[in-house]
């Protein structure tokens, strides 16, 4: 299996420069918001962009080397490249979009896929889970040394994106090939990578397992795209922050001038009547917004959003407008700015 490797690559944007070095082995995300530059180290993986800088090989083959004057066209790259809207030809059938590459028959993809009963069907007429199962059969017909997948789950509606991403999962998993994703979503990436990258106007912030980014992570943006509460306030001595309200919160760690900390919802737990650990980080404040989903609630107190069970959501009587009580451990408190 080749490791496709990016070194200092670079690519002028309209507001920034593009700026990446990347090795991937196994199944890797680039998450990020809008415009960070993610489909663009994409397209240039797939040979659809030329890069100003840097080279790009897999395994010993040189793909793209700008001080060489290196570059392959794409179809003489060896990539497998799912679009977000999957970009599958209109008038041909399943059958003759997954044997469009002219690599292999597609019977083997399509029971693979659990799609060969649709054979003979149309793209107009699948639905969007079966129209990745399609795009994706079509693209490992090429037998590509790397799969890129733009945005896989973008395109799904909320009831079969948590479908397609455990099939996904389950795909990944067993391909044996590297993979690249990208997405702004970072459960997706945790769920479907080993390894997470977080890039923003062009550059990684942090790059490490799920795990990681969550338990270390590496400044604020990170940790507020990973799903943490990110409290801001003035220094008040080692790893602790004053709110503009005068509470004062504190971390297990010491980081001197600490300016920013961050507690997941997960990690806090809501009282009507103030905890009486002092161990404990309180804040207290007005229930702004409580979102039930399932067995579970996020209910927003203050500059904080905690996730309890729904059960706890009654049996607190807890309501918007009502008073209550965020409470977590400086444990579980990390200093991020």
């Amino acid at each position: 299996m080749a490791t496709i490797t990016l070194e200092h690559v670079t690519v002028p944007l309209r507001a920034f420069e593009l700026e990446l070095s990347l090795a991937v082995g196994s199944t890797v995300a680039l998450v990020g918001p809008s415009g960070a530059g993610k489909s663009t180290v994409l397209n240039a993986i797939a040979g659809l962009l030329r890069p100003s800088g840097g080279s790009i090989r897999c395994g010993e083959e040189m793909w793209f080397d700008a001080a060489g004057g290196v570059f392959l066209p794409p179809e003489r790259r060896s990539v497998g490249l799912v679009f977000q809207d999957y970009a599958l030809f209109p008038h041909l059938t399943v059958r003759e979009n997954v044997e469009y590459a002219r690599r292999h028959a597609a019977d083997e993809y399509l029971e693979r896929f659990g799609i060969g009963h649709l054979r003979e069907a149309r793209p107009y007429g699948l639905s969007g889970g079966e129209r990745q199962r399609v795009a994706l059969a079509r693209a490992l017909a090429r037998d590509p040394a790397i799969l890129l997948l733009d945005e896989p789950l973008a395109a799904l509606d909320a009831h079969t994106r948590v479908e397609v991403r455990t099939e996904l999962q389950q795909l990944l998993g067993g391909l044996g090939i590297p993979t690249l994703l990208v997405t702004h979503d970072f459960e997706d990436a945790a769920a479907l990578a080993t390894e997470v990258g977080v890039i923003v106007d062009g550059r990684l912030r942090q790059y490490g397992s799920p795990a990681d980014l969550v338990a270390r992570p590496a400044d604020p943006f990170v940790a507020s795209f990973t799903g943490a509460n990110v409290l801001r306030g003035t220094p008040s001595g080692p790893g602790s922050v004053r709110l503009e309200d005068g509470t004062v919160i504190t971390a297990a760690e010491e980081g001197e001038g600490a300016a920013a900390l961050a507690v997941y919802p997960w990690d806090i737990t809501v009282s009507t009547h103030p905890p009486d650990d002092s161990a404990m980080n309180v804040v207290a404040g007005t229930i702004t917004a409580i979102t039930e989903l399932g067995n579970r609630a996020r209910v927003t107190i203050g500059p904080v959003s905690a996730e309890i069970t729904a059960e706890s959501l009654r049996r607190l009587g807890l309501v918007t407008g009502g008073h209550a009580y965020a409470a977590f451990k400086a444990t579980g408190t990390r200093v991020v700015a």
